[in-house]
């Protein structure tokens, strides 16, 4: 499906730091290529990748961040759960951009007019469903505040320094039941599954990682266990 009139996006107003993602979306797609849709159809969904900070800075610098929600406990699907704003496409939505934006505005109080939308990535699917998923990378150009607006969906809402989240005490390979997956540690939650899925492979398209100790698998349960995600994990 393709989206026509959506919300453009430009990747020339992104800051140097963030270039190689803004100006390179097909080499950040190509590694989450194993995560290509298995189902098509109208049911589409979009999720924002909205980093901030320091627009003058030519690598990453100390105060650069993602946005990043917690899903309450209570919500049908993915509770607990670490997630980038986002949800469905809806019928009035212009497309992707459109939607993750609106989406945003509703689970965060984002204010759209503070965020510049630089590249759109190939759909990837969350594996307990399939359905293609549509990430839109943004650059927040003016500071705004954020908080969990819709409590039944969000109980928290901050940005996680991308520096902690790079650090390799913050990062593990989690298993369950045969599948392994990278997984952060961040503000006492666990971030893992498609949300981690995708901040790996920005992490890694954009040169930023740093060596950790990726072998080594812990149990997926235990994790969730020590963080205050409040998963009910099976």
């Amino acid at each position: 499906m393709t989206f026509p009139d959506d919300l453009p996006v430009h990747p020339h107003k992104a800051p140097e730091w963030l270039g190689d993602i803004a100006h390179g979306a097909d080499m950040v797609s190509s590694r989450l290529s194993n995560r290509t849709p298995t189902r098509g159809g109208e049911k589409q969904a979009a999720v924002l990748m909205l980093f901030s900070g320091d627009p003058t800075a030519t690598t990453l610098p100390d105060d650069a961040g993602i946005l990043l929600t917690h899903r309450t406990p209570t919500m049908r699907t993915h509770s607990g759960q670490m997630a980038f704003p986002g949800g469905r496409i809806d019928p009035d939505d212009r497309g992707p951009v459109d939607a993750a934006l609106r989406e945003a505005n509703e689970e965060t109080g984002l204010d759209p007019a503070a965020v510049t939308p630089v590249a759109t990535l190939e759909t990837v699917s969350v594996r307990s469903n399939g359905y293609p998923v549509h990430p839109v990378v943004a650059y927040q150009h003016e500071p705004v505040p954020t908080w969990p607006a819709s409590k039944h969906e969000t109980d928290d809402v901050f940005d996680a320094n991308l520096h902690e989240l790079l650090d390799d005490t913050n990062r593990i390979t989690v298993g369950w039941r045969g599948w392994t997956g990278p997984a952060f540690r961040v503000n006492g939650y666990l971030v893992w599954g498609f949300t981690a899925a995708l901040l790996d492979g920005i992490f890694s398209a954009a040169g930023w990682e740093k060596h950790w100790a990726h072998e080594r698998v812990y149990d997926l349960g235990d994790a969730l266990a020590q963080s205050r995600n409040g998963e009910r994990h099976r």
